[in-house]
This record gives structure tokens, C-alpha cells and sequence, in this order.
């Protein structure tokens, strides 16, 4: 169970280490016009939004882990009771 946990976290690593190596292209060309978008780089609120939704998956992942040990936990105690 640690091993899947433990290559689940590198992947998720190595997830956002492409997306931060994809931010870093041609910034002169702003393709991503509009209304919402410039309100929210006006704003600044975009990192807002990053930091909610970065919080929120970190929350899922937690929660899921948390939810595998228990669960884990329960088929060894089934297993030996003998049932």
C-alpha cells in the first residue's frame, strides 16, 4: 500500500513539474483574450483560484489515502478473524 501511495505522489509530482515546465513558453503572445480572463490577471484573483483548486485536490488525495488505510485495515482484521 505505501509503494502505491508512494509512486501515486511522484506521479502527481511529476504531473505538476510538466505543467510548470509548460507556464515557462513565449509570454509575449497572450492567446488566451477575453473578458473573464483579463478580469482575473487584472485582478490578480487567478492565483486565487489555483491556490482553492490546488487545496481542494491536495484535500482529495488525503482523504483518499486516509480512506485506503482504513479500508486496508478492515480486510486485515476480516482476514483474521477467519472469516
Amino acid at each position: 500500500m505505501i509503494n502505491k501511495a508512494f509512486s501515486f505522489c511522484c506521479t502527481c509530482l511529476l504531473l505538476l513539474v510538466s505543467l510548470f515546465a509548460n507556464a515557462q513558453e513565449n509570454q509575449n503572445q497572450n492567446t488566451e483574450t477575453g473578458p473573464v480572463n483579463e478580469f482575473f490577471r487584472s485582478n490578480g484573483k487567478i492565483y486565487v483560484i489555483v491556490g482553492v483548486l490546488l487545496i481542494i485536490f491536495i484535500g482529495i488525495v488525503i482523504f483518499l489515502i486516509a480512506l485506503d488505510r482504513k479500508i486496508t485495515r478492515l480486510e486485515r482484521r476480516d482476514n483474521i478473524h477467519g472469516k
